[in-house]
């Protein structure tokens, strides 16, 4: 059996969706993915993966491109294509591939609810589940497959990438260390970079190395964290998305918002703390037994917008206190739990 699955981008959204191939993979499926190219180094070379089918980016998706990369989708037939984005560029991805089975959410679960006339079935949610990592698994149950609770997170092996992040921490002299992701895509989950500052000198006062890594774009919002720190925390090396993944291995902690990079540390184990305001820790937030959240709820939550005048400002009244004091409670966590004797 061969499955295709549809979840174009965004990295977190793809980390959040690697269960679903594991899944499948357990079950003897062969899972071909049709992702855009930010995310595809987490697929390409992904032992739950068969074919990472390149899809252009959305900006730059002109006839030509959009058409040859179709005809990639039908070099070996699907017995089923699952659209895990509920999008009518999704929907469009996975009618594309002649799948015998074109399978989705139904419209009200769906962010584009009239996109739903491209699919072939429609699975519906009653209850939906809390964590949008098991609203994707759910939609196995069109194949007869039971696997909500599913967290395993297939990566590909990063061999060269986890020895160059391992030079780099000696290099710098690093030590005990933890990341400080301080950007991401909306203004409005973003927690202020002086409060980031004000956490990093409360880390390095317990004698831990506050590392601020930043992506495309976030170098200076990284530099500026580094300035409110006192020029307690160190400014990371650039890395990729795989050495990202073995940098945040090797911390003792991550903290960051609803990004990218959080959902990333949570698949590679890594302790969390997440900083969240307008979206819901609930439904995409760390799901590790010790993993904390802290956050402000606005009267709009869960809201999704980027600009809204309702949740504007909630992440500014986070203290930095608190979120310290949560890094702290995190870091006791785990080390608790490496000392705890195992069963048997």
């Amino acid at each position: 059996m061969r499955a295709l699955l549809v979840r174009l981008s965004a990295i977190g959204d793809v980390v959040h969706t690697l269960p679903v191939a594991s899944a499948l993979r357990q079950r003897g499926f062969d899972v071909d993915w049709v992702v855009e190219p930010s995310a595809r180094p987490l697929l390409e070379g992904n032992p739950a993966i068969h074919r990472a089918i390149p899809a252009p980016p959305a900006r730059a998706a002109g006839l030509p491109r959009a058409w040859a990369a179709a005809r990639g989708l039908r070099v070996a037939p699907h017995d089923v294509a699952l659209d895990l984005q509920g999008l009518w560029k999704s929907a469009a991805w996975a009618r594309a591939s002649g799948a015998r089975r074109v399978v989705g959410f139904a419209g009200p679960w769906r962010r584009e609810p009239l996109s739903e006339i491209l699919l072939g079935e429609r699975v519906r949610l009653d209850p939906e589940p809390a964590h949008v990592i098991d609203k994707n698994l759910a939609l196995l149950r069109a194949l007869d497959i039971r696997a909500e609770g599913h967290r395993e997170f297939p990566l590909p092996p990063a061999p060269t990438e986890a020895r160059r992040v391992s030079e780099q921490i000696a290099a710098n002299g690093w030590g005990d260390f933890a990341v400080i992701n301080p950007g991401g895509g909306w203004a409005s989950k973003l927690w202020p970079q002086e409060s980031f500052g004000k956490v990093a000198e409360g880390l390095a006062a317990l004698g831990i190395v506050p590392v601020v890594t930043w992506g495309p774009g976030e170098r200076e919002c990284a530099e500026r964290v580094v300035a409110a720190s006192a020029q307690t925390a160190r400014l990371c090396f650039p890395t990729t998305l795989l050495e990202y993944v073995e940098l945040a291995r090797r911390a003792r902690v991550v903290l960051a918002g609803d990004t990218g990079p959080l959902h990333l540390a949570c698949a590679a184990g890594t302790p969390v703390v997440g900083v969240f305001g307008p979206t819901d820790p609930a439904r995409n937030g760390p799901f590790g037994p010790g993993d904390i959240t802290v956050r402000r709820q606005p009267l709009c939550s869960p809201c999704h917008r980027r600009r809204c005048p309702i949740h504007r400002g909630v992440m500014a009244a986070i203290p930095p206190a608190e979120v310290l004091a949560a890094v702290e409670r995190r870091l006791a966590h785990a080390a608790a739990t490496r000392s705890a004797p195992s069963a048997g």
